[in-house]
């Protein structure tokens, strides 16, 4: 009765039990147990998918961490010497940038832990929390900036061009080499999304700042250095709160952004033998990873192995989920799953 498939790694196990628990296997588990005669039956798939090459990504977070440390000093004692606000607060916006970076270095290496006995998906959802806190961080860091900013506007100093402009301009090339090194992996993590987000936002901000200190070297509108800050902290914020929601929603185990509760439901309810779906449930395990539970009732009996692991198959092709568990209900009993009840 046993089958081996060699493409994916399966669990298959059938549970006569009337509870709502939803086993998800071990991503290297190759048992089959087979036993067609109870009412209840559940299909659980384990697939590790990672985005881009780890070993380039930890390389990137690496330079860039080191880069922007040193970057930040330097950039701090000028800011001092200069008297420019925009300085001073872009190497405070450059501070939290390393930090959220090494936040997302650590979850990106930390997603990598194979599953255990307590963490049964491992630590994948270490980058949503990293995703959160790091654009947390890019707002808590706005809030000083801004602040400092005002001041700065109702007593303008005078602020020494030159050293502005030629320090922003080593920032540019730090964060845009920065953001290069994160731009491919960007595509389809949030984790690294946001890192290469405050690569880039920190280029154009230092772009800002060096053409401030030149109007003010030759103009001296001392005023229009905090005000290059305001402008700042509103390109930070607009850029940081779709990452803001997005990590939230994650952490909330919200449908991903990119799926339709509403189209997958459909999808499931067209597939052969299938009448009804309950307790269709879609969240994100990791930044890059989905996973779905669901109970399809299926009046005629159970459809057989290789029509779920086609409908799995399909899943993970259309809808980019990596791990779904079918349990399979003939509808004999009214039972449901309450919905205080969440997939673990």
């Amino acid at each position: 009765m046993s089958k081996h498939h060699d493409h994916h790694d399966h669990d298959h196990s059938h549970d006569h039990g009337h509870d709502c628990g939803h086993s998800h296997a071990p991503a290297k588990a190759k048992a089959h147990s087979h036993d067609h005669h109870g009412h209840d039956h559940s299909h659980g798939h384990g697939h590790h998918h990672h985005h881009g090459d780890p070993n380039t990504m930890g390389r990137a977070f690496a330079i860039a961490i080191v880069l922007n440390t040193v970057f930040v000093a330097v950039e701090f004692f000028y800011g001092f010497l200069a008297n420019s606000t925009a300085l001073m607060a872009d190497a405070g916006h450059n501070l939290s940038d390393v930090l959220g970076l090494m936040l997302a270095w650590g979850a990106a290496i930390l997603a990598k832990r194979v599953p255990n006995g307590r963490y049964t998906y491992g630590l994948r959802s270490t980058s949503m929390l990293a995703a959160l806190f790091n654009s947390m961080l890019l707002m808590a860091a706005c809030g000083g900036i801004a602040w400092e900013a005002v001041q700065q506007l109702a007593h303008p100093d005078p602020v020494a061009g030159l050293t502005v402009s030629v320090v922003a301009g080593v920032g540019i090339l730090i964060n845009g080499f920065s953001a290069w090194l994160f731009m491919s992996g960007s595509k389809d993590d949030i984790n690294i999304r946001g890192a290469y987000l405050h690569m880039a936002a920190d280029a154009a901000i230092s772009l800002g700042v060096l053409v401030a200190g030149v109007i003010v070297k030759y103009s001296g509108w001392n005023w229009l250095d905090p005000l290059v800050s305001m402008v700042i902290v509103a390109f930070i914020v607009y850029s940081t709160w779709s990452l803001l929601k997005q990590s939230m929603r994650m952490m909330l185990a919200a449908v991903p952004d990119n799926l339709d509760h509403a189209e997958v439901e459909q999808f499931l309810r067209t597939q052969p033998g299938v009448t009804e779906v309950h307790d269709l449930h879609i969240w994100a395990m990791s930044t890059t990873e989905n996973a779905l539970t669901a109970h399809l009732v299926t009046p005629a009996g159970h459809p057989g192995d290789a029509a779920l692991d086609a409908i799995s198959a399909q899943l993970k092709e259309d809808y980019s989920i990596d791990h779904a568990t079918l349990q399979v209900r003939l509808g004999t009993t009214a039972h449901e799953c309450s919905l205080q009840e969440q997939p673990h």
